[in-house]
Order: structure tokens, then sequence, then C-alpha cells
């Protein structure tokens, strides 16, 4: 890779890794657009640079998670039983997305689903509604249930599943601090399940440059990885002295701009 991609992976993962901290998502949002700039300027095949860039963004988020995860369990604000129950179906669904529904997507189509789930994300940030607690926590099916829907849905986007997680958990009257540092728990076995389909599904794929383990560009998961996993914890400090509500509507206008990108990259691929 040439200076400048490298510089731009490493800055992308150094805001990545902040932000994961401090909102507990998992920043595969963020990082998709600008290595799908990456991988064109690098001429990799148009064919799969959108599936590299979501799987590479996924496979980061291995390393977020876990410097973030540290971050708040030393402050006591992660409920692991939770973590725990919800992750199996994380792991199903996640598995099976990354490696069956992943590869089947062509670009054109998972470039649009991509870009209408920014906009969904956006939509939450700017408006920074809680969902009202409606009930308690389901039985272990029900968390099965949701955990493998949460977890094939992140993995066709590239996300930590604190979008999704967040939310329910807020409903199942679990505490809005607890539920933001347990999403970054949660997200762990999202990326590890995804990771290894994606992985899985694309093994001996023809289009894939030199450094890929499948979808996986393992350059970029080292130059995003060795930054990100020391911002996180900064940002899980900081998440208890800023005005975390200003910054997600900052975060939401963000994305509406690589929205906006990802809704031109589709429109390419399509042929319009």
């Amino acid at each position: 890779m040439l200076l400048s991609d490298i510089a731009m992976l490493m800055l992308c993962g150094s805001i990545s890794g902040f932000l994961a901290g401090l909102l507990g998502i998992g920043g595969g949002m963020i990082l998709v657009p600008f290595m799908i700039l990456v991988f064109n300027h690098q001429g990799f095949s148009q064919e799969v640079i959108v599936h590299m860039a979501i799987a590479t963004g996924m496979a980061t988020i291995l390393f977020t998670t876990t410097s973030a995860i540290w971050a708040h369990h030393k402050h006591g604000s992660i409920d692991w039983k939770l973590v725990g129950s919800l992750s199996p179906g994380l792991v199903v669904g996640s598995l099976i997305g990354g490696s069956e529904i992943f590869e089947a997507l062509n670009t054109s189509w998972l470039s649009l689903f991509f870009a209408i789930f920014i906009i969904y994300t956006s939509i939450q940030m700017l408006l920074n509604k809680k969902p009202k607690p409606g009930r308690d926590l389901p039985g272990s099916l029900g968390l099965f249930g949701f955990g493998s829907f949460a977890g094939a849905l992140s993995s066709l986007v590239g996300a930590g599943g604190a979008f999704i997680t967040v939310p329910f958990m807020l409903w199942c009257n679990v505490k809005p601090h607890v539920a933001m540092a347990s999403s970054s728990g949660l997200g762990f076995p999202i990326a590890a399940a995804a990771t290894a389909g994606y992985i899985y599904g694309s093994w001996g794929h023809p289009n894939l440059p030199s450094g890929s383990l499948g979808f996986v560009y393992l350059p970029a998961v080292v130059c995003i990885a060795a930054v990100s996993i020391f911002t996180a914890p900064l940002g899980a400090k900081m998440a208890r002295k800023l005005d975390v509500a200003q910054l997600k509507r900052i975060f939401g206008v963000m994305l509406l701009m690589l929205a906006a990108f990802m809704f031109n990259e589709s429109r390419k691929a399509f042929g319009y």
C-alpha cells in the first residue's frame, strides 16, 4: 500500500476507535466508505471491493471492541450475564449471515443496503430518541431469536450490532449506560462469528488481491487496529465527560454524507 493509503486507514482507525468507546458502536460503518476509496486506489476488482470493505471493517471490530470492553469493564458498566445470554444467538446469526447471505448479494445491492443502513443509523443519532422501557428481558429462547436476527443483520452491514442491540436493551429496562457499555461486549461475538463466516464463504474467490484472507484484507486490518486499540479506551473515558447527545448529532450529520457516497457507489454499480 502507498503511504497515503496507510495514513488514511490509520486516521480512520483512530476516529472509529474513539467513537466505538464513546458511543458503543463498532466503528465499521465509518471505515467502509474510506476503505472503498483506498481499495479503488489500489486497483482491486470492482466485483469484490464493497464486500472486502465491509468484511475488513468487521474484522477490525475484533480489536476495537476488545479495547473498549476492557475500558468499560474496569468501570463495572457491562452486564456480563446479559452478554452471555445474547451471545449464542448473535454467533449463530452472524456466522450464517457472513458465510451464506453476504457473498450472495452482489456489489450493487450490497452498496444500496449499506447506504440505507447508514441513513437509519444517522436518523437514530440525530433524533437521539430512546425507546421507552416496555418490558423485561425475554427468556432464553426469546434472547436467542433476537440475537440470531441481530447477528445476521449486523453481518450484512459490517456493524458491531449496537444499532439494534442498544434499543432492544433499553426497551427491556436495561439502564442506558449499561446498555451502551454492554453493546461493546456484544460486538465481539458478532465480529468474531461474522469474520469467520466471511472468510469461509469467500475462500478461494478468484478476484481477491494478495494479502487477503477471504474478503478480509489483512494489511488494512493491521493499519486500523494499530491505532483503534488506543483510541477506544480514550473514547470510553470521555463518554463520562462529554455531551454525548451533541456528539451523536454531529456524528449523524457525518453519516448522512457517508450515506450519499454509498448511494453513489450503488448507482455506479447498477450502471446508472
